[in-house]
């Protein structure tokens, strides 16, 4: 599979033999589906409370006289039927949202991804991405020279100026292969790729 090798100016300079294990697979989209779901329901934390009737603040005394008003019976305002009333089966903090994946599934839809990725032109490669300084401007002026609005960076190494001057800007992500993720690759418009992270990626996904 060849990619395109882009220059500082985001132009396509030559092309790049990516590998075809990685880069060249069909696509699955019930798969990615899956892991793409799973990997947002893994990120949920359990900690939305509902209160059942034991719970809600309530008067123990009976609303109204049992017999007489026409009224169905009732026996005190906590019941589930009344407004303000307790849930009967309530979210409990303690809910559990998570979803297995299995290895072998999970690299074949991170491959998948890629592959899509590179056939709709939003997968490039670059030599490398470095500042000289951790200053936000220095890598969003690189980045408007390139004509890149909303971009995921995937790098064989973030070093601290890399961090720091992309911590910052609202549409940039930079990341090492290892947190390359499902739900970042489908969002940004542009994935660049740097050359040592190809072979990192190859190792993990191929």
């Amino acid at each position: 599979m060849q990619l395109e090798l882009l220059n500082e100016q985001g132009q396509a300079s030559s092309k790049f033999d990516a590998p075809e294990t990685v880069f060249g697979r069909e696509y699955n989209e019930a798969l990615v589906h899956q892991i793409v779901v799973a990997f947002q329901a893994n990120a949920r934390q359990g900690t939305r409370a509902q209160k059942d009737r034991e719970q809600v603040k309530h008067s123990t005394k009976k609303p109204f006289r049992q017999k007489g008003t026409g009224r169905a019976r009732a026996g005190m305002t906590s019941s589930p039927l009344w407004r303000g009333g307790g849930r009967i089966f309530p979210n409990m903090p303690d809910e559990n949202f998570t979803q297995k994946i299995n290895k072998k599934m999970y690299r074949a839809g991170m491959a998948s991804i890629f592959s899509q990725l590179a056939r709709d032109g939003r997968l490039a490669v670059v030599d490398s991405l470095t500042v000289d300084s951790p200053k936000t401007k220095q890598l969003a002026d690189k980045f408007k020279k390139m004509n890149l609005q909303s971009v995921m960076v995937i790098a064989d190494e973030v070093d601290e100026n890399l961090y720091l001057a992309s911590r910052n800007l609202a549409n940039v992500l930079i990341v090492e292969p290892r947190y390359a993720d499902p739900v970042s690759l489908v969002h940004y418009k542009k994935v660049l790729v740097t050359k040592g992270a190809i072979d990192k990626l190859k190792e993990m996904f191929a």
